[in-house]
């Protein structure tokens, strides 16, 4: 799920890369040493910093600006469609399975009007596969094994298919947050250069990406300059910005291996779908 630390996290991220655009082990874009982080700064160890000339850039939530935006229905939806990595071939009366046996799929075999099913464990493989499908027809009818093979003689269609479970997400709720970024600086030019090289990579950002896989909408809100004289070592400048993001839920969900084929009553043979 999405939180409101990792939206702050997020942000601290895209500071960080705007203002290190070669990365921490090289002088940051202004030429100030930058310490960016979430939450507010220590005021003794602000003092101190800006004395040596360095910089502060805070992610902060801003307080009073947080209202609830649902407006989605919370249905589970897939995220990252997951291939299977164990595959069955069929030749005429004959499955033969192949790939990797990974936990996670459902391995299935639809002989005539009999359909068998294995869920996939950690230890699998497609010799173990074969061995438990065939085993499984055998309840109703001959099934020969070889390897990784299964036969089954006399059968008048057989249909072989893998699926893997799906990793979904459920929108909860859809809250939107406003962030304060602070750029606490020691001069008003390294102030504004700072302000500047962050509001810049803010604003070219539509939304940020969640670790959930969902993306949260940025938007400015308003910039202040804050030299009001009660620390004259002290030059700030806020950026507030919007973040319209999700609370969600993960699950995986199963996959339908058979809900395609149709199957005629016992003694009229099978008939399979154009899916099929």
């Amino acid at each position: 799920m999405a939180d409101q630390s990792d939206v702050e996290t997020m942000l601290a991220d895209l500071v960080e890369g705007a203002l290190y655009p070669q990365g921490t082990g090289a002088p940051s874009l202004p030429g100030r040493v930058c310490r960016i982080y979430r939450g507010w700064p220590n005021a003794a160890a602000l003092e101190d910093d800006l004395a040596a000339g360095r910089v502060h850039v805070t992610v902060f939530p801003e307080a009073g600006r947080q209202r609830n935006t649902t407006r989605w229905p919370d249905d589970f939806v897939v995220t990252a469609p997951v291939a299977p990595v164990l595959t069955i071939g069929v030749r005429g009366v004959t499955a033969t399975l192949g790939g990797r046996a990974d936990a996670g799929q459902l391995a299935g075999l639809l002989v005539d009007n009999l359909a068998v099913v294995h869920r996939t464990r950690d230890g699998d493989t497609p010799e173990l596969v074969a061995a438990v499908l065939a085993s499984q027809v055998r309840t109703r009818r001959i099934a020969l094994l070889a390897g990784a093979a299964v036969t089954v003689p006399g059968a008048g269609l057989v249909v072989g298919r893998v699926v893997a479970d799906q990793p979904a997400l459920r929108e909860t709720r859809r809250q939107v947050q406003g962030f304060r970024i602070s750029c606490w600086c020691p001069d008003p030019a390294t102030r504004d250069a700072v302000a500047s090289v962050v509001d810049a990579a803010l604003s070219a950002q539509a939304f940020i990406a969640l670790p959930d896989r969902t993306g949260g909408r940025l938007r400015f809100v308003s910039s202040v300059v804050r030299d009001d004289g009660q620390d004259a070592a002290l030059y700030r400048r806020d950026l507030v910005y919007d973040v319209d993001y999700a609370t969600t839920v993960s699950a995986l969900l199963a996959s339908m291996i058979f809900g395609d084929v149709t199957v005629a009553p016992a003694g009229a043979g099978v008939v399979q779908s154009l899916l099929g």
